[in-house]
């Protein structure tokens, strides 16, 4: 993007934001930060953060010599992200919020946001990156892949991509840190945000249990013996090994447990023990709720592809199905994949979009 421009930068309160506003500032730009508050259930414990970061938001903005406003998208943001969170943990699934957030709140009510403040883009501290090449907007993983945030990415649109900057995406996280210390930013120190963001450092369970009620059932090996209860399908996703309290099991051979699948009609919860058992590794996976970042979908053939973050890319072949699905098989057999969670496909360093997993495919595709 060239050209002096007018700027909105979402400034979370962490070092990422307060780079990303600082080299913006750093390069001419109008730079007006805003702090989205997305959650006001329960600021007021000890969980939660968001007073804080709005102070450390507000504390940047002062050394950078910029303008900050706190908007509230709570509404938008319950209404949008939350909803369709408790929806799909009750239907047993387990959903990615941070997705939808960044697709709903600020690539959408943000964004909107920004552009009655007369912004030509909004600028966000994901390390990610755009490249444009005759007139259609490329979404890239970031230089550093130990950080890219192209997976929480893959649902916006060619509008979308087309007002956003990514400064951070030709960085390391050493170097961002440096600069923020050299900028003399009070976060430059400050611990990356873990988690969910309205969930925050508290347990899970138990801030789920606020919302949903427990519904215990059977917890079996896949023979169907009986072996322990669960407290409710929505509290375990696949591949979970903690928090089973099964260590003792007469029926165990020594190795962890782990949550292999779930008997939705029956409430019972399926558990295996070894990482690497047969029913926790799958060769293909079907996705629905597709997105592309490009305006056309891709066609059949080789890619490779993510079906959680926290996972190297896995060579795969996508092949389009009927009623707006898509099936991926992978070269590889994949660890746990786990409806709910979304599926991000790659060329390259190209992000072309995805879906959400629905399921495991149980017969590959023939290529």
């Amino acid at each position: 993007m060239t050209g002096k421009k007018r700027i909105v930068v979402g400034m979370s309160g962490g070092v990422d934001s307060s780079v990303t506003a600082w080299l913006l500032k750093q390069q001419g730009h109008e730079v007006i930060g805003v702090f989205m508050q997305n959650w006001e259930d329960d600021n007021d414990d000890g969980y939660c953060s968001i007073k804080q970061d709005a102070l450390d938001a507000m504390s940047v903005a002062d050394i950078i010599g910029i303008d900050m406003e706190i908007v509230n998208f709570a509404k938008e943001y319950k209404d949008r992200v939350f909803s369709y969170f408790l929806s799909e943990y009750s239907a047993g699934r387990t959903p990615n919020p941070d997705v939808l957030c960044n697709a709903e709140i600020k690539f959408k009510a943000f964004l909107d946001y920004a552009i009655t403040l007369g912004a030509d883009c909004i600028a966000t501290g994901h390390y990610a990156r755009k490249h444009e090449q005759q007139g259609q907007h490329y979404l890239l993983k970031a230089v550093d892949h130990s950080k890219d945030q192209s997976y929480f990415l893959y649902r916006l649109q060619q509008h979308q991509l087309a007002k956003a900057w990514f400064p951070l995406g030709d960085l390391h996280k050493t170097e961002v840190r440096k600069l923020a210390e050299q900028a003399g930013l009070p976060t430059a120190a400050k611990k990356d945000s873990t988690g969910i963001c309205f969930i925050g450092e508290r347990p899970f369970r138990e801030f789920l249990q606020r919302y949903l009620p427990t519904q215990p059932g059977e917890m079996i090996l896949p023979n169907g013996k009986v072996i322990g209860e669960h407290i409710g399908l929505m509290y375990y996703t696949l591949g979970q090994r903690k928090g089973l309290n099964i260590g003792g099991a007469k029926d165990g051979n020594g190795e962890p447990w782990f949550v292999a699948d779930k008997d939705l009609a029956a409430n019972r919860l399926i558990v295996v023990q070894g990482h690497d058992h047969p029913l926790l590794l799958k060769p293909a996976l079907i996705m629905d709720q597709l997105s592309w970042t490009l305006p056309h979908p891709p066609t059949a053939g080789a890619y490779t592809a993510k079906n959680r973050y926290r996972m190297a890319d896995a060579a795969c072949h996508l092949s389009m199905l009927t009623g707006g699905q898509a099936q991926l098989d992978f070269e590889d057999k994949q660890w746990a994949i786990t409806p709910g969670q979304s599926a991000v496909l790659y060329a390259g360093d190209i992000c072309l979009g995805g879906g959400i997993i629905c399921h495991e495919a149980p017969v590959s595709v023939s290529t």
